[in-house]
């Protein structure tokens, strides 16, 4: 697609840009996605980087990351590194165009100076508690500071002392002269440059003081020539601000759009919460796989093209809505179905010994790698005398329409043979621990020649040559859809999920799987989707279950 050749309009955004560029009120397409690097991305930011990104490219315009660090309080070069990564792994790319509110610092300052200079701003001494007081409700107005009428020189005198740090912190701040009687509470006298006393990731301790968000971030934007500053909801009553500071300054002005944010079910999206979890030891990392952070779900298993496929699918809407976690599952599901290899793993082994198979003999079965892409091709599994099956596939006394292996009966191991349990072994307290069977030489591959049917078909894994692992098995992290409904009083930590994750081991994978990297995915056949997690050793594999095969919410608020 050329520059300015509108693609078809899909969504209430890109008609809006179809229409800025067809009537002449922009030339090119400039978006940003712009990140305080105070946290780890989430899913709710994928969407935005989708929207941001995929605009720009819609139209063939660039889009420009650009970091508002103007808290240095908060925020780290962690930070900044991660996010960079997430959205290279996401598949976006800024090429040149990588920018951070710290670079403006000086021409904000010099912003801040002319609106003084033309009585739009003052330095004002009431504390947080006091401006609080004075700002008033949203039924009721505002007072105006005792300190809104300074002079002229007194403000520029103040505002060039607290730059160069004479003032503690707190002691003074830079506001907006706007109204204090608006019924817009962003518009009565809003702070603009705050006193802080701390090293900033990238400018050290150059400055004493930093701007507000609110301040910085509309002049970022006029600064790199952005078109279509697109925002989430929240923002279209910061809006009025954002043109007031652009109208004084006499400035360039980007179009806002507003779109709803995502809402997550079983999930909480704020990066207050979030750190919350994480510095409290609620979860283990920025990283848990039970986060929603992109490298929570990477670790856990989730793709790229997932997340992307996920964002496509929930679309663009004006008002704010919960989206079910089922979809997101969905389309990893989906994502996994056609790309992640199947293996046999069992994750709570019953030991089965063959009595009639030859001792110290080993064949190699012939597996498909994935039934839904046959390119993909077969692979060899040995079998043997002894091997590991599901706990759950096997009953002493099966209960009704139970059909999978129990005393007497003859089911089917996958790929390999027909079997019949013939005995068990018990322990002390009268536990299965060992299941004996006999097999038919004559159904290798899973047929039998005489055209008998089995009602069942199992799987194994080979003990003799069996990899050692270790499942995670997650769940949701909050007992309820919405985890901030809480009784009076009560905290959305009230919801967390006590069984949120299950550590299974020893289980036992197909050898296929041997010397697997972090991050591979695959299929656990009739269990579920598992990835390689970091944690894994040259001993031991360490899988997370990344989703089920079917969908598993339904369960979790009962």
């Amino acid at each position: 697609m050329t520059e300015n050749t509108p693609p078809i309009t899909s969504d209430f955004i890109r008609t809006a840009v179809a229409e800025d560029l067809r009537s002449g009120r922009f030339s090119r397409v400039v978006t940003r996605f712009p990140p305080e690097p105070n946290g780890y991305l989430h899913i709710g930011h994928a969407k935005a980087i989708a929207v941001d990104f995929g605009i720009a490219a819609d139209f063939g315009g660039v889009c420009n990351l650009r970091f508002d660090d103007t808290n240095p309080v908060k925020e780290e070069q962690e930070y900044v590194d991660m996010i960079m990564a997430d959205i290279r792994w996401l598949g976006y790319d800024w090429g040149n165009r990588l920018f951070f509110a710290s670079d403006y610092f000086e021409t904000l300052y010099e912003y801040a100076v002319q609106l003084i200079q033309k009585g739009k701003a003052y330095v004002c001494d009431l504390n947080a508690d006091e401006m609080r007081e004075y700002r008033g409700t949203l039924k009721a107005p505002g007072r105006e500071s005792p300190y809104r009428s300074r002079s002229v020189e007194e403000n520029l005198d103040l505002f060039q002392r607290m730059r160069a740090g004479e003032f503690p912190e707190g002691a003074r701040t830079l506001r907006a002269k706007i109204d204090m009687a608006s019924g817009n509470v962003n518009l009565r006298d809003p702070v603009m440059y705050r006193i802080l006393h701390a090293a900033h990731h990238r400018t050290g301790n150059a400055w004493k003081i930093y701007p507000l968000y609110d301040f910085a971030h509309g002049q970022s934007d006029s600064i790199e020539g952005v078109t279509h500053s697109l925002c989430s909801l929240e923002y279209e009553i910061h809006r009025p601000l954002y043109d007031w500071y652009t109208r004084e300054l006499g400035i360039y002005a980007p179009r806002q759009i507003e779109f709803a944010r995502l809402n997550l079910s079983y999930t909480v999206l704020s990066k207050r919460k979030l750190l919350k979890l994480v510095k409290e030891g609620f979860v283990s990392s920025w990283d848990d796989p039970r986060m929603p952070t992109l490298s929570g779900l990477r670790r856990r298993g989730y793709t790229a093209a997932s997340i992307r496929d996920f964002c496509s699918r929930i679309g663009m809407a004006k008002a704010d809505s919960v989206v079910d976690i089922a979809m997101l599952e969905h389309s990893l599901r989906d994502e996994l179905n056609k790309t992640a290899p199947r293996v046999m793993g069992v994750l709570r082994p019953l030991r089965v010994v063959i009595e009639n198979y030859p001792e110290g003999q080993t064949e190699e079965m012939d597996a498909v790698n994935n039934p839904e892409n046959p390119a993909a091709g077969t692979r060899k599994v040995p079998f043997g005398k002894v091997l590991y099956i599901e706990q759950d596939d096997f009953r002493e006394e099966p209960p009704p329409k139970f059909f999978r292996m129990a005393p007497g009966r003859e089911v089917r191991l996958r790929y390999a043979y027909f079997v019949k349990c013939v005995g068990v072994v018990k322990d002390a307290a009268g536990k299965v621990i060992e299941v004996r069977c006999t097999y038919d030489p004559a159904t290798r591959g899973g047929d039998a020649p005489d055209g008998r049917k089995v009602k069942a078909t199992i799987h194994w894994v080979s003990a003799e040559h069996a990899v050692l692992a270790e499942a995670r098995l997650y769940d949701a992290l909050f007992s309820k859809p919405n985890p901030d409904d809480v009784e009076e009083d009560g905290h959305f930590l009230d919801n967390l999920n006590p069984n949120s994750l299950e550590v299974i081991s020893p289980c036992y994978v197909e050898p296929s799987v041997r010397g697997a990297q972090a991050g591979t995915t695959v299929q656990f056949e009739r269990t579920g989707y598992f990835c390689v997690d970091p944690d894994s050793t040259p001993d031991k594999l360490v899988f997370n279950r990344a989703v089920g095969l079917k969908d598993s919410y339904a369960k979790v608020a009962t």
